[in-house]
């Protein structure tokens, strides 16, 4: 078990972070302009044009489908570069290397069919 001195540079650096966080919030409200808000400044800009109707529209189910898909096969493929980086040596050599991200590849592209099978990415049905 590590001694408990061994966990003080942790202990000073989670100090320094809320500290920090803390103060720049502090100066941040002594120091900070005061907005005195009006019609116009209140308005949304849209890009010279007069704002007509509502701006809290409601998006249907099916965007947000399709933006946690993006995001979800968008990080796994990140994984593949530093994977890539890291075993660039070993791949040339061994299959061993190469097999894991192969399944894990699969395991990606199964997902994305069965989620092409089931419709998630159309936007019309």
């Amino acid at each position: 078990m590590p001694e408990a001195s061994s966990y003080i540079p942790i202990a000073v650096q989670i100090v320094i972070a809320v500290s920090m966080a803390v103060g720049i919030i502090i100066v941040s409200h002594i120091f900070g302009q005061r907005m005195r808000g009006n019609r116009i400044k209140d308005s949304a800009y849209e890009c010279g044009m007069i704002p007509i109707g509502n701006a809290k529209t409601r998006f249907g189910v099916k965007f947000y489908v399709a933006a946690m898909l993006f995001i979800l096969f968008d990080i796994e493929v990140v994984f593949l570069l530093p994977w890539a980086m890291v075993y660039r040596d070993f791949l040339s050599n061994g299959l061993p290397i190469l097999v894991p991200m192969l399944v894990f590849i699969a395991v990606l592209t199964i997902g994305l069919v069965y989620e092409l099978r089931k419709g998630a990415i159309e936007w019309e049905k």
